[in-house]
């Protein structure tokens, strides 16, 4: 399994970037924020990758960060729902936004993405809404130890309550929770910023 490569990009195209290591091009589909956010042609990245095997095709797929894997992985557990078709929803909304979408199970939301559709939707929001929170992907989907979590979701429902929108109030709560295993903290912090 190829977890990451790091090198040169030679090339960006609508779906896809072309990555240089050790002279071997690597071919690389990727969504629309992954492809916005890695840089320019010339310069060097590392893209987390995960690779598709079928009978006919091995292609390799490309992530600016390791949650967007984990959410494509996520993804493309859920019955109906392909390689294509993930890289589809991760492209018509932001991660964040998609959790956020899954977690509070706004399936009107999701099926606005293209190619998703109403029925797709609420399959997603069923399978995958126990192995989200507006945090971010679980623990145990990612392998990441967040011991606050319980905090942060708590921060974000409080700044929900206080009117500030969930987008907003999920990119607070994970912002502020660094340092604190306190949602009381994280809140203090969110509203001494916005100066409240």
């Amino acid at each position: 399994m190829i977890s990451f490569i790091k090198g040169e990009i030679i090339q960006k195209l609508t779906d896809k970037i072309i990555i240089e290591n050790n002279n071997i091009g690597f071919e690389i589909f990727c969504s629309i924020a992954t492809l916005a956010s890695i840089g320019l042609q010339g310069e060097t990245c590392l893209i987390y990758t995960y690779m598709q095997v079928k009978e006919d095709e091995i292609s390799l797929i490309g992530f600016s960060s390791l949650e967007e894997k984990n959410l494509f992985e996520l993804l493309i557990s859920v019955n109906g729902i392909g390689s294509k078709l993930a890289l589809g929803i991760l492209s018509g909304m932001k991660t964040t936004d998609l959790i956020v979408s899954i977690a509070s199970g706004d399936t009107y939301i999701l099926s606005k993405i293209k190619g998703l559709g109403k029925k797709t939707a609420e399959r997603l929001v069923l399978e995958l809404q126990d192995k989200v929170s507006p945090g971010g992907v679980t623990p145990l989907e990612t392998g990441y130890i967040i011991d606050n979590q319980d905090a942060i979701d708590q921060a974000y429902e409080v700044l929900i309550s206080l009117g500030i929108n969930k987008n907003d109030a999920m990119k607070m709560a994970r912002t502020y929770s660094a340092g604190t295993n306190s949602a009381e903290e994280i809140i203090s912090k969110a509203l001494k910023n916005m100066g409240r």
